[in-house]
């Protein structure tokens, strides 16, 4: 990885749609050198797939709702029932084991709290928790996608 990669990422970050020969622009390259270079990033799992990032407020899933659970069961079985449980349900946009006092945070999208509640009862219904703890984001401040690059060690 180098300083042209590095570029390269920052660049895709900010505009997935961007060609290769917008990107070889951009950075002082012929689109061919580019072009590879991305598809090593591609090959390397670095880039892990390109989107499109949509309003949540236009397709009326603009409520954000962070779940905490605790569970007493931190058995292989239990997980994959959590796991199975979550994966099926779309609202459920991400899940993070974690630690300290809480096991996960996971992160809903509905467009309302009777939405939420919906989907509160299809989890619950699913798998046995501790405590469930539901929180409502009033405004979000920042969001983003990108990831800080200044870390990487460049060759």
């Amino acid at each position: 990885m180098d300083k042209l990669d590095a570029k390269i990422l920052e660049l895709l970050q900010a505009d997935g749609s961007l060609s290769a020969a917008d990107i070889a622009d951009r950075i002082g390259l012929s689109k061919a050198p580019c072009w590879r270079r991305i598809q090593k990033l591609q090959d390397a799992g670095i880039i892990r797939k390109t989107v499109a990032l949509l309003d949540a407020r236009a397709l009326n899933v603009g409520t954000t709702v962070f779940v905490t659970l605790k569970t007493g069961n931190h058995s292989e079985a239990w997980f994959e029932r959590f796991a199975r449980a979550v994966s099926d349900i779309p609202e459920v946009t991400e899940i993070h084991r974690m630690s300290g006092d809480v096991d996960y945070l996971i992160r809903i999208v509905v467009p309302d709290i009777d939405a939420y509640d919906l989907v509160y009862k299809r989890l619950i219904s699913a798998v046995e928790f501790q405590d469930v703890s539901a929180s409502f984001a009033l405004e979000t401040i920042k969001s983003t996608t990108a990831l800080p690059l200044r870390y990487l060690k460049l060759d």
